[in-house]
């Protein structure tokens, strides 16, 4: 099989790192692995193995027949037989089918708010759907949603692995003590929520045992970014809650922090989680998506309901004060994770996939 990931950037986003991950384990595994960006590259183009077929396209509208007719051409040069599109870049692939109708598509949903909305809200994706041979989902609400909605049903869980980084960088120092470092990896955008954690922060005073807070992700420089650095500033937390915008040395980054957490309001599998895991991080998460089925709360890490600050609150305390629970917290997390969502199974199972 010759395969092609195609997403629509190389930006430090969920879906956009899956893509880099599927591209080079599959690299290892076929004759032929591709990885097509549409719209604009980003720091994740040093995460690229050099087996890696790549290809930029430069698309400057949603329609844009020049850089469709530059895909055909690449697809037809390298004698690729499936391609596996990412989130928003199915409408792409939906284009050069049109014109090569014997290639398979397999569209990959890492969207996880979509399982809350309505059919009217995605049309073009459910007419798309008609070109899709499969279907791949990183939570059940989603393959649900999928299944009743889309008209291609064969639709498939697939979860998220974990890949070592191709990384050599240590650039990034945190600032504070180590040992009371907590990182918060996610882009500074809705529906991840940063503000409950900081007030959580704030009220429990954590500054005063030492403990300071890092958020690590893309900054838009909009209203959302700048209600955080108002409330930080307000409070006078300049010197614990730290802004360092999008970095790609992320496991030095998390090799220098005690705890990670997530509390967004929707999720659909985020590999933030097992970037947590990879680095032995105790984590606190909100339960949405499908984090409750990767954390059993008090066993490998803790969960709460991201509509319930004093439980994030208790949970946030409980982490925080207790060094053992944080340990004990951590390992399990790290060994339970990495068992079971490895790459050699997921793209075993991928791969089985393509070839029905």
């Amino acid at each position: 099989m010759r395969v092609v990931q195609i997403v629509d950037s190389l930006q430090m986003g969920g879906a956009e790192r899956m893509a880099v991950n599927y591209a080079n384990a599959l690299s290892k595994e076929m004759t032929f692995s591709g990885l097509v960006v549409t719209r604009k590259e980003g720091q994740l183009s040093d995460q690229i193995d050099e087996k890696v077929s790549y290809l930029f396209l430069n698309k400057k509208s949603k329609v844009d027949f020049k850089a469709v007719f530059r895909l055909r051409k690449y697809i037809l040069k390298n004698r690729i037989d499936i391609v596996h599109a990412h989130s928003t870049s199915f409408f792409t692939a939906v284009l050069v089918k049109l014109t090569l109708p014997q290639i398979k598509i397999f569209w990959h949903d890492h969207f996880g708010n979509r399982a809350a909305e309505s059919k009217s809200k995605n049309k073009m994706l459910i007419f798309c759907s008609l070109f899709f041979t499969s279907i791949f989902v990183v939570s059940l609400q989603l393959e649900a949603w999928s299944k009743k909605n889309m008209f291609c049903k064969n639709v498939f869980f697939i979860p998220n692995f974990i890949l070592d980084r191709k990384e050599n960088l240590e650039t990034t120092r945190l600032k504070g003590i180590l040992g009371r470092r907590i990182v918060f990896l996610a882009n500074l955008k809705e529906p991840k929520n940063h503000m409950l954690m900081l007030k959580a922060f704030q009220d429990l005073r954590l500054q005063e045992s030492g403990w300071t807070l890092h958020l690590i992700g893309k900054d838009y420089f909009d209203s959302y970014s700048a209600y955080l650095k108002e409330f930080i500033k307000f409070n006078s937390l300049e010197s614990y809650i730290h802004l360092y915008g999008e970095k790609n040395d992320i496991k030095y980054i998390l090799s220098q922090s005690s705890i990670g957490v997530l509390t967004s309001t929707n999720e659909g599998f985020p590999i933030t989680l097992l970037e947590y895991a990879s680095e032995k991080l105790a984590v606190l998460s909100s339960n949405v998506g499908y984090c409750s089925e990767i954390i059993e709360n008090g066993f490998n890490g803790l969960l709460f309901d991201p509509l319930n600050y004093l439980e994030l609150k208790d949970q946030l305390k409980l982490l925080t004060y207790d060094e053992a629970l944080r340990t004990t917290l951590a390992e399990n997390f790290s060994k339970s994770t990495v068992k079971e969502y490895s790459k050699e199974a997921v793209i075993k199972k991928v791969i089985q996939l393509y070839k029905n």
